[in-house]
């Protein structure tokens, strides 16, 4: 990597995943631990989900996107790693003020800045699951 590369990082987190992502400039090429993003995620959904906030910011070729992600299934890896992706541009964006209109008000209109605090509930004592009781009987 060449030395006026600058790198940009975000931190995201959903459900029970982690992901760290950093932003280079380059073509637009997404990888995800070592892996392209199309070989690692088995659903399209997912990838166009992860890519919402650089599409939002046109900026689908403007980043390299290098993802370290672990913990959770694909759609808590997903969100995570979108998160990361917005935090690390709200941050380039920090760097390159200057513009009339900022990252933040388009990515916090649409959603992707607020964490989705969402996760499991745990299961309470005498009950099968979280809320699930056990069946009734009469006799």
């Amino acid at each position: 990597m060449a030395k006026d590369k600058k790198i940009y990082l975000g931190t995201g987190r959903r459900k029970s995943s982690v992901a760290q992502v950093k932003l280079v400039s380059g073509s637009g090429k997404i990888t995800v631990n070592g892996r392209d993003v199309r070989e690692f995620f088995p659903y399209e959904t997912n990838v166009m989900d992860l890519m919402q906030p650089l599409v939002a910011t046109q900026n689908e070729t403007t980043f390299d996107v290098e993802v370290k992600v672990n913990g959770g299934g694909f759609t808590g890896q997903t969100g995570a790693i979108r998160l990361g992706i917005t935090r690390a541009l709200l941050e380039y964006d920090k760097v390159n003020e200057g513009k009339e209109d900022s990252y933040r008000t388009t990515l916090k209109r649409l959603g992707f800045v607020t964490r989705d605090s969402r996760a499991k509930e745990r299961k309470k004592p005498g009950l099968k699951a979280a809320r699930r009781a056990p069946q009734f009987s009469k006799r």
